[in-house]
């Protein structure tokens, strides 16, 4: 597992997604996308709600594992919003695109992770 620590800043959302695709490089391209926009809104939610640098942990070994953690107090709960509503949609990105996700509280904060299956890759 490879992890980087990062900063309650909005542009550590654009670092994070950075360090993503940089790390899955090899996979294909709609699943390293999948795994950005995934982890972009979990960092969002770090940064907006629970207002914490946050730690982002990938494992791509037997599947693609993305953890984000943070010391927030907060549970993080899929919403229903509005059409009107500007924010809310993060958590149901997540539920719709990834296979699982959950949610795991700590001593001090949370880890909110999702996993991609990892495409066959072909015998070489």
């Amino acid at each position: 597992m490879t992890a980087r620590r990062f900063r309650c800043r909005p542009e550590d959302v654009t670092a994070a997604r950075l360090f993503v695709r940089a790390q899955l490089s090899d996979e294909p391209p709609e699943m390293v996308q999948a795994a950005e926009l995934m982890t972009s809104e979990l960092a969002t939610n770090c940064v907006m709600h629970a207002r914490s640098d946050f730690e982002l942990a990938i494992d791509s070994h037997d599947q693609i594992r993305i953890e984000v953690s943070d010391a927030g107090r907060g549970r993080p709960m899929l919403l229903q919003p509005d059409v009107r509503d500007l924010t809310g949609r993060g958590l149901r990105i997540v539920d719709a695109m990834s296979d699982a996700w959950g949610v795991v509280a700590k001593t001090t904060g949370k880890t909110v992770w999702f996993t991609l299956p990892l495409p066959p890759h072909p015998e070489t």
